[in-house]
Parts: structure tokens; C-alpha cells; sequence
């Protein structure tokens, strides 16, 4: 499996992020929440995912950006999960939404449960 999270993973079109704002649905499991819109992009890319922590939480950005780290590296560590069951593209927004301080083993444990969650979802839907 490939652990990587290269740049065309990474979700920066300001329409497909407003397009997941306003039609998006959302699968959550605190303190993380995942919302998701199928899309289509380039050739051979699966998923696109942004990551982001609320301003309201955490008023310092070096607490902002410790937890966006975290997100990502558990993202990109779990993201196999995602890749092996979607049949057809998407694009994700990925939240981490409260005050508490959970430890990366926790976030680790939430995003596996997160991604589950979310491929339940998608198989009721379809």
C-alpha cells in the first residue's frame, strides 16, 4: 500500500470545496466530522480531502496546526480504507470539532471508526 499524501490529494479548488459546503452530506464521530461530495476529477485520482480545525476551539495556530498535522497523518495512514471500497470519486472535508485535547492514538482510533462509518453510509445510499 502506498502511505503517501501527494499534492493531487490534496483539496484546494475553491468551487469543489463550495460545492461541499452546499451540497455535501456529512458522516460524523467525535470530535471528527466528514463531509463528502462524489466529483470528478483528473485521471486515476480516487479522493480529494482537505483538512481543517475551528478558530473557535483552538485560538493559538500552533494548536491549529498540530491538530491539522495529526489529521493528515491519520488520514494518510488509514486513507486505504477509503481508496479499496469507493467506486467513484470524492471529494472530503475533514473537521476536528472540540476543545478536548484527544492523543493521536485516539484521532487514530476515531478515523478508523469515521471512515467505517462513512462506507456504511455510502453502501445504504447506493
Amino acid at each position: 500500500m502506498n502511505f503517501t499524501y501527494p499534492k493531487n490529494e490534496k483539496l484546494k479548488s475553491k468551487i469543489a470545496i463550495g460545492l461541499l459546503f452546499t451540497e455535501g452530506k456529512s458522516v460524523s464521530k467525535y470530535p471528527l466530522r466528514l463531509v463528502y461530495n462524489p466529483g470528478t476529477f483528473g485521471e486515476g485520482e480516487k479522493i480529494k480531502i482537505g483538512v481543517s480545525v475551528s478558530k473557535k476551539y483552538f485560538k493559538k495556530a500552533v494548536d491549529r496546526n498540530y491538530f491539522k498535522r495529526v489529521l493528515r497523518e491519520t488520514y494518510r495512514l488509514n486513507k486505504h480504507l477509503l481508496i479499496d471500497n469507493l467506486e467513484q470519486p470524492y471529494s472530503f472535508m475533514f473537521f476536528y470539532q472540540s476543545k478536548d485535547r484527544l492523543s493521536y492514538e485516539e484521532i487514530n482510533t476515531k478515523t478508523i471508526q469515521l471512515f467505517e462509518k462513512f462506507l456504511l453510509q455510502i453502501k445504504k445510499e447506493e
